[in-house]
C-alpha cells in the first residue's frame, strides 16, 4: 500500500535558514558563530596568538569567517 503524496506548500514558514556545523574552508576546523555589529561571524574555536584550539599556527585563526567557511578580508 502506498501512501498519499505530503503537501508541503504551507509549510515555507518552517524552513531554518541558519547553516549548522561551520567549518573554515582552509583548514578545516571548527567555527563558533559570533554576532559582530549586528551580522553573523563565524571564529575559529578557542583562538590563541594565531593558533586553533589544537595548537597548530593557522594563518586565519584571528579572522571572522562568513557561513561558508570562508576568512573575511
Amino acid at each position: 500500500m502506498t501512501y498519499p503524496a505530503f503537501d508541503t506548500s504551507n509549510l515555507t514558514d518552517a524552513v531554518e535558514s541558519h547553516p549548522g556545523l561551520v567549518t573554515c574552508s582552509s583548514c578545516g576546523c571548527r567555527l563558533d558563530a559570533t554576532v559582530d555589529d549586528g551580522a553573523l561571524s563565524w571564529y575559529h574555536f578557542s583562538p590563541m596568538a594565531g593558533r586553533d584550539a589544537r595548537g597548530c599556527l593557522v594563518a586565519c585563526a584571528d579572522a571572522a569567517h562568513d557561513g561558508h567557511g570562508q576568512a573575511r578580508s
